[in-house]
């Protein structure tokens, strides 16, 4: 498996558009090929997501989709691109 975990800062807007469509993110992100899981998590302005799939192909896919969906839909405001960390998942503890 593969991971890839995207770090936003100041991101506010990302996190209430994404609740607001949250199910078009998931969609999105779940249509993804080899797509395993999908989380999000927001605090304070800080929003981290963090996409699994069975190999990096598939997270390439969706930090491709992540970029293109905040382009289309929070074109008007100002989101600094994820700080990115991907690689192979070697523990998993899934119940």
């Amino acid at each position: 498996m593969y991971a890839v975990i995207r770090r936003y800062e100041q991101a506010d807007a990302l996190g209430k558009a994404m609740l607001d469509h949250q199910q078009e993110v998931e969609d999105l992100i779940s249509s993804v090929p080899g797509f395993v899981a999908y989380y999000a998590v927001n605090e304070d302005g800080v929003l981290a997501t963090v996409t699994v799939c069975q190999d990096k192909t598939g997270t390439d896919e969706s930090t491709r989709r992540a970029a293109e969906w905040v382009r289309t839909n929070l074109a008007a405001a100002s989101i600094a691109p994820p700080e990115v960390t991907a690689g192979g998942v070697f523990v998993a503890t899934p119940r």
